[in-house]
Parts: C-alpha cells; structure tokens; sequence
C-alpha cells in the first residue's frame, strides 16, 4: 500500500548534543540516516521531500531549504507550506527511523478532516514531527514566527490539534552518540 500523499522528513536540526550533523551519520546499509528515511518513505508516498537548511545530501533528492535565518521546526513547516502547494503533508523527523507504516496507517486512518494538525501521541507525548499538518495551520504559525514563538506545543494551544495515541515503541532518541550506537544495534 502507498500513500497518495506528500512526506517530508525534517532534517535541518543543529545536532548540538551529537556533535556532528545526524542527518549525514550513516544508518542501515545507506550512507545516511536522511538516505535510510528517504528511501523509506519513498516506497511509502507518493511524493518525497527533505527539509533542511542547505542541500547537504550524496544523494539525489528534493529539497525544500528553509526561507528564515533561524533554526526551529517551526521555520521548517512554514518553509514547507511556502515552497509547497500541497494542502497537506505528512512530516517527520529524521531521526525517527523506528516510526513504521502501521504508526502512519493509523494516522490516516484516524484523521479529521477539522483538523489543522494529526499528531502522534506516543508514551513520550505529543510527537510533533510525527504528523499530518494542513495548510489551515500556517496563518497563526506565521504569526508565532514574528513574535519569535518557535515552541510547537505553544502553537497547538491555537489551532485544531488532534492527537492519535500509539502503543508501539517507535520513538528514539537520537540526540547522543549512545543513542545512536544503540539505534545501529536495534
């Protein structure tokens, strides 16, 4: 089964904890972790595109570079909605390379159509770089962008948010070098 939808994988982070970009540490049998998300999502949508603040990959790939000088989530998905004429895409982050297709199913299957964003609520909490984000939310995102409001969750409180829980153990962090030995090991 295939998505007939857009996914973007979120790669522009500075990877201060892991001391070195993680987006390029090699993951699987692929050069990159960006390439292991990449090709992943590609057997999965029917369109796929990186995020990130250059094009900074080996590999061939679209990518939507980030239109603000600074460095959140947030300038990433409004950069998304801006280059992109899509209503909606499905994000996530790259370092999430655990997220499977049952986590994505449940996703749309469960999407309301009110709905400006569908988030993943896992045993962590909301998951907001695992999740279904509508044109809809992008006015009041530009305006927490001007008042320098870069939190998310912030961001919810204003919008039509809803959460889907899931069971699985998919969500690892990737932030530390132990972590991501650990995740080469799983």
């Amino acid at each position: 089964m295939k998505f007939d939808a857009v996914a973007v994988i979120v790669a522009g982070g500075k990877s201060t904890r892991m001391q070195k970009d993680k987006a390029l540490l090699p993951f699987g049998e692929l050069s990159s972790l960006a390439q292991f998300q990449y090709a992943r999502l590609s057997q999965l949508f029917s369109e796929v595109y990186l995020s990130s603040k250059s094009n900074k990959f080996d590999f061939e790939v679209r990518v939507i570079e980030d239109k603000y000088e600074v460095s959140s989530p947030l300038v990433a998905l409004i950069s998304i909605f801006e280059t992109l004429t899509f209503d909606e895409v499905f994000v996530l982050s790259v370092d999430a390379p655990f997220v499977d297709k049952s986590v994505m199913i449940k996703l749309y299957e469960e999407a309301e159509l009110c709905s400006d964003i569908i988030v993943v609520k896992s045993k962590n909490g909301l998951e907001p770089l695992c999740a279904i984000y509508r044109r809809t939310f992008l006015k009041k995102a530009k305006i927490a962008l001007s008042n320098n409001r870069h939190k998310l969750h912030a961001l919810f409180d204003e919008l039509t948010v809803q959460s889907v829980e899931v069971e699985e153990d998919v969500f690892m962090n990737l932030n530390y070098p132990h972590e991501y030995e650990e995740a080469l090991k799983r």
